[in-house]
């Protein structure tokens, strides 16, 4: 399973080539497709990103809804008919289809955001100002989150 820690600002060139931190790319070592997927946030200013391997596992949970439900239709239009595929290039970079870069309004670089499975990529200083209000909604709230219990004994860390 990928997994995508940390934060980092990497510029974006004037042919919208990026280039993906290599652990993010490491994460993604083994996949069928050597590259990223991305697609607008539906409810962020940001770009959410993947592995085809994650991608796939959201096809299979559009399956589970009523072929013809509102609910998957929206879904399908939200991620998968926005959905670019980016494939890597000799050194590790992805090019930004425009309409993704003007999305975010880059201007020469752009935040890489790991959140576990995926990844978003954003505007720096727009990733700066959501970081600082969603830190601050965390201590008004007073959210935790319980680990899970391993299933299996060699997981126990």
């Amino acid at each position: 399973m990928a997994l995508f820690l940390s934060t980092y600002v990497n510029k974006v060139d004037k042919k919208g080539r990026l280039s993906v931190p290599a652990p993010f790319r490491a994460s993604l070592a083994g996949q069928t497709f050597n590259g990223i997927v991305a697609f607008r946030a539906h409810n962020l200013p940001a770009l959410e990103a993947s592995g085809i391997d994650r991608m796939e596992r959201l096809s299979a949970s559009i399956d589970d809804l009523d072929m013809f439900s509102d609910d998957r239709a929206d879904l399908t239009a939200t991620i998968f008919s926005d959905a670019h595929q980016l494939p890597f290039d000799g050194d590790g970079r992805v090019t930004l289809p425009t309409e993704l870069a003007d999305f975010l309004g880059l201007d020469g670089s752009a935040a890489l955001v790991g959140r576990g499975p995926t990844f978003q990529i954003w505007e720096p200083k727009a990733f700066q100002r959501y970081q600082a209000e969603a830190r601050d909604r965390v201590g008004k709230q007073g959210l935790s989150l319980h680990l899970r219990r391993p299933t299996r004994p060699e997981d126990a860390r």
